[in-house]
C-alpha cells in the first residue's frame, strides 16, 4: 500500500477543486442567489430541488434528506471510493502531485498511474484489434450472442491478437518499460523473453469505479489454446479482484439511486441486464462474492437499511454453493438480501438471447428473500418421507434460521 497523503497535498487539492464544477457532473445545477446553487439531490427522490451547493465553501446540503459535506464527501458517497481514492481522482484532475509518507520502496502514486496509463493504453489496442481480419471469430462470437456494436463500445469489449508479442511490441513503442508491463499483469516473463499474458482472446477492460482500466478478463476464443476458458489479470499495485465489481462503473450511479444491486455471474450477464434496464447489475471478476464486495456495496448504497441486493444463481450445485456462501455473508449487510434463480437454468444473458428484454427484467423483479432459497436448498437434500431425514433436515436449517435477521 501507499503511505499516507500529507495534510498539506490534501488541502492543496481540495482549493483547488471546485465542489460546483465536481458536483456539476452528476447533478443538474442553477444559480440560487450569490454563491448558491441548486438542483435535485441525486442522494434521494425528489420532484423540487433541495440539494445546494456553496462553491465558495466548498460545501454541499440536502434540506431534503440531510446529506451534506465537501468535495471529498460527494465522491466518496456518488462513487462508493474510500477518502484516499477520492483525493487520488481529484488530485489527478487538479494536476496535484501527491506525496506520501511511509511508502515502501517501489510502491508509490507514481507506479500506480504509470499501471493505469499502460492499461488505457492496452485497452485502445484491443478495440483497434477487435476491427482487424483476425478477430473476425471474436465479432462472431458476440455477434451470436446478440450484442450490438454500440454495447460493445459502451463495455469497451475488444481482441487480443494470436502473437506472443502483439501487446508487449505496442506498448514497448508507447515509453512502457518491460519490467513495468509484467508489474502490470499485461506480460509474462519466460525462458526465452517476455510475451503477452492475455493472446487470441475476446477481451473485456475491467474498470474500477471511476471507468478507470484497472485489468482485463479474457475469454478463449480457439480450439488450440490450452489456457483457461476465461482468464483475469493477477494481482497487481491496480487490480486486486477481491475489491473489483465489474460494471461498477456503469452501475454506480443506478445503484446509489435506487439502493439496489444486481450481482450477476459473468461479463456478457451484466451486458445484457443493462440492455434490458436492469442497469445496476454487477459481476465479481473470478472469484466469489465476499466481504470486500459487501463493503463495496455498503458504500454504494450508503448503509440504507431500506436498500435491497439481488443475486442470480444457477439452480446446479455450484448455484446453490454459491447462495450458500452469499448467505454467510448476509449479516455483512444492512440491506435486504434477495436472489433469483430461472427455473429453465438460463443465466441472463442466454434469457435475453432467448426472449428478450422483458423477460430479464421479469426475472430479477421475481426475487425471493435469500434465506428461504437457502432453506429450500438445504431441506432438498434430506428425505423428509423419514423421522431420521427430518430431524437431519431440522438440525440442518437451524443455524440458517438463527442467521435471518
Amino acid at each position: 500500500m501507499a503511505g499516507l497523503i500529507g495534510r498539506e497535498d490534501i488541502d492543496e487539492v481540495r482549493s483547488r477543486s471546485r465542489i460546483d464544477e465536481i458536483v456539476g457532473e452528476y447533478v443538474s445545477l442553477k444559480s440560487a442567489g450569490v454563491d448558491s446553487m441548486k438542483g435535485l439531490c441525486p442522494f434521494h427522490d425528489e420532484r423540487t430541488p433541495s440539494f445546494h451547493v456553496r462553491p465558495s465553501m466548498g460545501r454541499y446540503h440536502c434540506f431534503g434528506c440531510g446529506e451534506s459535506g465537501d468535495v471529498f464527501e460527494f465522491l466518496m458517497k456518488m462513487d462508493g471510493v474510500t477518502f484516499v481514492e477520492a483525493v487520488q481522482r481529484l488530485a489527478e484532475r487538479a494536476g496535484v502531485q501527491l506525496s506520501y509518507t511511509g511508502a515502501p520502496s517501489g510502491d508509490s502514486g507514481s507506479v500506480r498511474q504509470n499501471i493505469l496509463e499502460m492499461h488505457q493504453v492496452a485497452a485502445d489496442f484491443y478495440r483497434e484489434q477487435f476491427a482487424s481480419p483476425a478477430a473476425s471469430v471474436a465479432r462472431e462470437y458476440m455477434a451470436g450472442r446478440g450484442f450490438e456494436q454500440q454495447t460493445l463500445d459502451t463495455f469497451g469489449v475488444g481482441f487480443s491478437p494470436q502473437g506472443w508479442d502483439g501487446l508487449l511490441s505496442h506498448l514497448r513503442g508507447r515509453g512502457f518499460r518491460v519490467e513495468d508491463i509484467e508489474k502490470g499483469g499485461l506480460a509474462i516473463a519466460g525462458r526465452r523473453g517476455h510475451y503477452d499474458r492475455f493472446r487470441g482472446r475476446l477481451m473485456w477492460p475491467i474498470r474500477d469505479v471511476t471507468g478507470r482500466v484497472i485489468g482485463f478478463g479474457a475469454r478463449k476464443l480457439f480450439d488450440d489454446d490450452q489456457g483457461p476458458k476465461y482468464l483475469n489479470t493477477p494481482e497487481t499495485p491496480v487490480y486486486h479482484k477481491n475489491k473489483v465489481l465489474y460494471g461498477l462503473d456503469l452501475a454506480k450511479r443506478p445503484i446509489a439511486k435506487t439502493k439496489r444491486a444486481v450481482v450477476v455471474e459473468g461479463y456478457t450477464d451484466v451486458m445484457a441486464a443493462h440492455i434490458s434496464g436492469v442497469t445496476q447489475a454487477v459481476a465479481t471478476c473470478g472469484t466469489a462474492f465476499g466481504a470486500e464486495h459487501v463493503s463495496i456495496l455498503r458504500r454504494m448504497m450508503n448503509d440504507d437499511a431500506t436498500a435491497e441486493v439481488i443475486f442470480t444463481f444457477d439452480g446446479d450445485e455450484a448455484g446453490q454453493k454459491a447462495a450458500l456462501k452469499a448467505f454467510g455473508d448476509d449479516q455483512r449487510f444492512l440491506a435486504q438480501t434477495s436472489v433469483v434463480v430461472e427455473p429453465g437454468g438460463l443465466d441472463p444473458a442466454d434469457l435475453w438471447r432467448a426472449k428478450g428484454e422483458g423477460a430479464v427484467r421479469d426475472l430479477i423483479e421475481s426475487r425471493r428473500p435469500l434465506f428461504e432459497f437457502v432453506i429450500d436448498t438445504t431441506v432438498a437434500q434430506f428425505d423428509a418421507s423419514t423421522v431420521e431425514g427430518q430431524v437431519a433436515a431440522i438440525r440442518a436449517v437451524a443455524p440458517v434460521i438463527a442467521g435471518i435477521k
